[in-house]
């Protein structure tokens, strides 16, 4: 039996073995010389960016044929009457490479409405890209993030000229974004251009496939899935250059049924069915301003939506026929004054079609003209003026049709 003194003996002279073992793997150094100790492996939350905007916007810039019954719920809720200053958006980004076949992208808006409270945070974005190869032109896009459907729909409101996303195509997704499942196939050509057209301030829409398709819920953005079955959407998109001028065309679709929410007292669906079909495709052209400029997008397809004003069935809420388009012409000067840039713009949208966001689906007539400047007095700071000319049927019952103009500025300070 090992006394307790032997035992101490055995275990020096072992720790004596491992010590000079090790020694006999470790570098010899000169006398005098030091040694460098041994890089520390970088963490992931080193790889992490962050960045953002915000947009104070005043709407009651004093014009002509003012209307404070003019409303636009799913635009810019500050417009109409008893609205003042206010700030439209302020979002944070965290994005970055977790590792070189994945990369995050949060993004909050810090001061969103919600049951009629103001500044109320709510998510926008959370995904996660998986690439499948090293060229990054194959990925996988899981989480809530926007459907690729339209182009001003993609396109960032940080980038967008017009303070407001036309009525057309964004009837088709609350909120530009859904949960769900996205596969995107971009050549590393057309993620050089996709990346250009944003950072040379082309007004891009960031790079979304050239071709792009997936599955999501359909019922919008922070919502629950209350149909039983998924959104079908593809899209097509690709820049190119025609001479020195770059150009993108693009088009797609998506299918789905859409959940809808009415009065049960006054509105039905047929067959007391809440899922209502919900389908349309698009076409997109832009011209990128250099320095002249024009982009236009069609949108045809059915939708949940009341019957028309003054008919028989105007409170059947069914799949009934839509149409929409906006078309506007930019351009480009540079380098004003010391500055970075300014962009005068008009457009027109026109939209015939239901608001399936909203109880009751309500039947919308839009036209809308908009005339504007967006001023890039520095990267970190944009200012925009607007003149709108509208004629839109009310988001709120009895659903009337409004006109009237609307003037408006916006200060915009980006966080590069």
């Amino acid at each position: 039996m090992l006394r307790f003194p032997t035992l101490l003996a055995l275990l020096a002279a072992l720790s004596s073995f491992a010590r000079s073992a090790h020694a006999e793997d470790e570098p010899v150094f000169d006398e005098g010389s030091v040694e460098t100790p041994p890089a520390e492996k970088p963490k992931w939350y080193d790889r992490i960016q962050l960045r953002g905007y915000t947009q104070f916007r005043y709407n009651r810039i004093p014009v002509p044929h003012q209307n404070d019954e003019i409303v636009n719920h799913q635009g810019d809720r500050s417009i109409g009457g008893g609205n003042g200053f206010s700030i439209r958006r302020l979002r944070l980004v965290l994005s970055g490479d977790l590792h070189e076949h994945l990369a995050i992208y949060i993004q909050p808006d810090l001061v969103s409405t919600a049951n009629g409270q103001i500044h109320v945070m709510v998510m926008r974005d959370v995904y996660a890209d998986v690439f499948f190869d090293a060229k990054r032109e194959l990925r996988l896009r899981v989480g809530q993030s926007k459907v690729p459907y339209g182009f001003e729909n993609l396109q960032s409101s940080q980038n967008r000229l017009a303070l407001d996303r036309d009525d057309a195509l964004n009837s088709a997704l609350k909120d530009e974004r859904d949960l769900g499942a996205f596969f995107y196939y971009s050549p590393v050509v057309a993620q050089e251009r996709f990346r250009h057209l944003v950072s040379s301030g082309l007004k891009g829409s960031g790079d979304y496939g050239v071709v792009g398709f997936g599955v999501y819920n359909g019922q919008g953005a922070n919502q629950l899935a209350l149909a039983d079955d998924v959104h079908v959407v593809a899209r097509v998109a690709y820049p190119f250059l025609f001479g020195s001028q770059y150009v993108e065309l693009g088009a797609g679709g998506y299918y789905g049924k859409y959940r809808v929410t009415f009065d049960e007292t006054q509105y039905t669906t047929p067959n007391g069915e809440r899922d209502i079909l919900d389908a349309r495709g698009f076409a997109t052209i832009v011209v990128y301003p250099q320095p002249f400029g024009f982009q236009a997008e069609l949108t045809y397809g059915v939708g949940p939506s009341q019957g028309d004003r003054g008919a028989p069935d105007r409170n059947v809420i069914e799949a009934r026929r839509l149409v929409g388009a906006y078309a506007q012409l930019m351009y480009k000067i540079d380098d004003p004054f010391g500055t970075v840039a300014i962009i005068p713009y008009v457009r027109g949208t026109y939209y015939d079609g239901g608001k399936k966001f909203f109880a009751n689906a309500p039947h919308y007539r839009v036209k809308e003209l908009e005339i504007g400047v967006e001023w890039q007095i520095l990267p970190q700071l944009e200012l925009s003026l607007a003149y709108d000319i509208v004629e839109r049927t009310s988001d709120v019952a009895p659903y009337d049709e409004e006109r009237g103009h609307v003037g408006r500025v916006q200060l915009q300070i980006n966080y590069p």
